[in-house]
């Protein structure tokens, strides 16, 4: 796969381009400018958005210059949402969120000199060119290039539009602001490549259009599909919302269950997508996950690789750490305090105390329907405290049972787990 397009085709990151052969042929005979752009509308970053750095890399790595823009001025505005109004955040609050997206987007590509050769990636944000300019500026030189009936087919605009509510001019107006990043950085760093997910694919060819008139020149789009499920169903949310990259919004532990747990039926899809492993070594998972599914190799591949992409190689070993001792034979006591925490966060549990009965334990954490019912388990060598097998009628609770003073992990049968938290 010497041809950069065609890997990426292969790897599922292409969904539409303007004109695939001269974009392939401007790849093949570059270098060239390629953007992506973040709008900071919350404090950190998505998987959804991993898609978009891991192509930037894809580009950086094949020897191309990358721009990271994090959009200082587009986010106080929105992308027009389909069903409602976005809250318009206050501007230092996106300030903040600018700096926090700018700093967790180093790891991903490389910003300075590299011994690979590549081009420094560089990092620019929007409000930079766009806080100078009048409204009148605005309007004058970008506004009278649009045209109100084109604006109006974009589905979100669309949908809005059809709606009571309808939508504010300021939500109607992004698309022109980013049309206007396109020109601009076109005209500094000669960026001829716009890359985004398919739902940008109306706003990143405002911008080419508008290259177009003004310069009368040809620059390309690129857009990469919406990872989806096995059933269709949108990727990269959990029962308790957005996988996050921050990891003061999901622990690394949980960001490493979320890949441990993908289906059989995405994660060769997933592993094309999220990570730098050869056509060769994906074949022999491919065929792993057929003849041995419950060892579950190809998702542990997975887990290991982009975590350790998003939250660096230590703390995926302890995630690593972590779910062995609890789903497999590992030890749980070795878990340092912040790990453990991070790893019984997401099993249900109720408060206890040194010296409560196993049995009114078992019964508190809703391991158990009942107490008669905790004594059969526990008669049975059904359940362990910290991975180790009591039964012992009688047994109560102990200090040292509460790992960092803080938890016992109570476990009945061999996928039923609970966590005992020690009450302050």
């Amino acid at each position: 796969m010497s041809d950069l397009l065609d890997e990426l085709r292969w790897r599922g990151l292409i969904a539409q381009t303007t004109d695939e052969s001269a974009l392939a042929d401007a790849l093949r005979n570059g270098p060239i400018t390629a953007y992506c752009g973040f709008d900071p509308t919350a404090p950190s970053l998505h998987i959804g958005n991993l898609v978009q750095l891991i192509l930037l890399r894809h580009l950086q790595r094949a020897g191309h210059q990358v721009i990271c823009l994090v959009g200082g001025s587009t986010g106080l505005i929105g992308d027009p949402k389909p069903t409602a109004e976005r809250q318009l955040n206050d501007p230092s609050v996106v300030a903040s969120w600018v700096e926090r997206i700018q700093r967790q987007v180093q790891p991903f590509l490389a910003f300075g000199a590299s011994e690979a050769g590549e081009k420094p990636a560089l990092l620019a944000n929007n409000l930079d060119w766009t806080s100078g300019l009048s409204a009148i500026e605005f309007l004058r030189d970008i506004g009278r290039h649009f045209r109100v009936n084109q604006l109006i087919r974009k589905d979100a605009i669309a949908n809005r539009l059809a709606s009571q509510d309808g939508i504010s001019y300021t939500e109607f107006s992004y698309q022109l602001l980013q049309a206007y990043d396109y020109l601009h950085l076109f005209r500094t760093h000669g960026c001829t490549v716009q890359t985004g997910a398919v739902d940008q694919w109306g706003n990143i060819l405002a911008g080419v259009d508008l290259i177009h008139r003004v310069e009368g020149a040809s620059v390309h789009a690129l857009t990469t599909p919406l990872i989806t499920k096995a059933d269709g169903t949108k990727f990269g949310k959990t029962e308790s919302g957005t996988v996050w990259l921050d990891s003061e919004l999901m622990s690394p532990y949980a960001f490493y269950q979320f890949w441990i747990n993908v289906e059989d039926a995405s994660v060769v899809d997933y592993l094309k997508v999220f990570t730098q492993r050869s056509a060769s070594e994906i074949a022999e998972l491919e065929e792993l996950v057929s003849a041995e599914p419950f060892r579950r190799a190809a998702q542990k591949v997975l887990a290991e690789d982009v975590t350790s992409l998003v939250h660096g190689s230590s703390a995926c070993l302890a995630a690593q750490q972590a779910s062995e001792a609890l789903f497999g034979k590992g030890d749980l006591s070795s878990l340092d305090a912040a790990v453990l925490a991070d790893a019984t966060a997401e099993l249900p549990g109720a408060e206890g105390k040194v010296g409560m009965s196993l049995i009114d334990a078992l019964a508190e954490t809703g391991l158990v329907p009942s107490r008669s019912e905790a004594r059969r388990a526990i008669s049975s060598g059904a359940v362990s405290v910290n991975q180790r097998k009591v039964d012992d009628l009688e047994y109560q609770l102990v200090e040292s049972d509460f790992l960092h003073g803080t938890v016992a992990v109570l476990r009945r049968g061999r996928k039923n787990q609970a966590a005992l938290r020690l009450a302050s």
